[in-house]
């Protein structure tokens, strides 16, 4: 008979919240418990998952018994596909996918690589002037202008530039457990609002469809006032973006401590090779296993359940957090070291539920070929041509939504003498 998920006793979460520590620290805590516990917020209980089999059982094995309810960034996405459930989703994403399958993901190569070739020049400036550079704020750039060089076919902005980066503000205000507090980002809100609506103009007008041409001619899914196209936009932007920057910062953060990892990949290879190739997608795989992109997913039990041998009832919530479980030494042997070898051929593929840094079953993100795309190419253009030097403090994790570096990545940059 299934018994009561174990749960973190009340003064643990108190002293938590005294000490003013990460929440991962509490998750954490929570873990210990086993591969399935409780925290209870206030009157809110919380089912934290983070063993293979209950992570399985969730996304894949048994997701209508797990659903997504109101998101956390309801406010900001409104109803694009990554906040709505059933039907409505249903027909979003089958719309969308065919944009993001590895077939369609190639009409966007030249957007990403004009992206990648404008942040290379500005990368080649600074090695020839030795003025250092926020690596953070870089990779934002790119992922932004690659998006919305795939929504509008133009290269980006500043003034663009500056309204979408309110987008990361506003994920990063919102913490991942707890309530959301919306009162102070109504500014933010209309400077994402503002871009929002410029882009959807331009898509409507460009002659080569883009990202969104799926949902602008759609007569399934009715969209008379154009939100439901706005709405898709900003979850493309904040789905696309924002985690794809945190990724490709904490990429150059590790390869600057681990630079072995970086000319092992770079010796597989000619530039472009395939041999190459999948040598630097096992550095983003082993990016993505230690800093996933978002620290909890949530779902909603439908009906009662028996959960790795857990009873959830109806109703509870269900946070599942990739970041644990890609630490869990069980799982991965020296879990925290950076070892891109772990995903590097011959090397077996994880078992499934021990690695979903993108998610996992239905709900996997929808632009997960995208986003590895464009990081790819970005890291075969940067990776060979130029050496990083940190300077100052080097940033911490932040564990919000998304786990990001919490401050800039200083850094100088030099041209290598070799970059073949």
């Amino acid at each position: 008979m299934a018994g009561a998920v174990p749960e973190l006793p009340e003064a643990e979460v108190a002293a938590w919240r005294a000490e003013g520590t990460p929440v991962v620290e509490l998750l954490a805590r929570a873990q210990r418990l086993g591969p399935v516990s409780g925290i209870r917020l206030g009157d809110r209980p919380v089912a934290l998952v983070t063993g293979p089999e209950a992570v399985r059982h969730v996304l894949a094995r048994r997701p209508e018994r797990y659903v997504k309810r109101s998101h956390r960034m309801r406010h900001l996405l409104g109803d694009g596909v990554l906040t709505v459930d059933g039907e409505p989703w249903r027909g979003q994403r089958r719309l969308f996918q065919p944009q993001f399958t590895v077939q369609g993901v190639r009409r966007y190569e030249r957007c990403m690589r004009d992206a990648v070739e404008d942040t290379a020049r500005a990368w080649a400036e600074s090695a020839r002037t030795g003025r250092p550079r926020d690596l953070v704020a870089d990779m934002r750039r790119f992922t932004i202008d690659v998006i919305w060089r795939a929504t509008t076919g133009l290269p980006l902005d500043d003034t663009t530039h500056r309204q979408l980066l309110a987008a990361a503000r506003i994920v990063a205000s919102i913490a991942a457990l707890g309530p959301a507090d919306t009162t102070e980002l109504e500014h933010d809100l209309a400077e994402v609002d503002a871009a929002a609506a410029r882009a959807v103009t331009a898509a409507r007008a460009k002659g080569d469809p883009g990202i969104l041409d799926a949902l602008l001619g759609a007569v399934e899914l009715p969209d008379p006032d154009g939100r439901l196209v706005r709405d898709n936009f900003v979850t493309l932007l904040v789905a696309g973006y924002e985690t794809t920057a945190a990724t490709l910062s904490w990429l150059l953060l590790l390869l600057h401590d681990h630079p072995e990892h970086r000319d092992r990949a770079l010796a597989q290879g000619p530039a472009g090779s395939p041999a190459r190739t999948a040598a630097i997608r096992a550095l983003i795989s082993e990016t993505l296993r230690l800093y996933p992109a978002a620290l909890l997913l949530f779902r909603e039990a439908t009906e009662d359940d028996d959960l790795a041998g857990h009873r959830v009832p109806a109703g509870t919530t269900v946070a599942l957090c990739a970041y644990l479980t890609h630490r869990d030494p069980r799982l991965w042997p020296d879990p925290e070291r950076f070892l891109p070898q772990r995903f590097h051929e011959p090397a077996p593929r994880p078992a499934l539920g021990t690695y979903y840094p993108l998610g996992l079953g239905p709900r996997t993100c929808l632009g997960a070929q995208f986003t590895l795309q464009e990081m790819t190419l970005l890291a075969e253009a940067l990776l060979p041509a130029f050496d990083v030097t940190l300077e100052g403090k080097r940033p911490e994790p932040a564990f919000d939504i998304t786990i990001h570096p919490d401050g800039p990545l200083l850094a100088t940059l030099t041209r290598r003498r070799r970059s073949g």
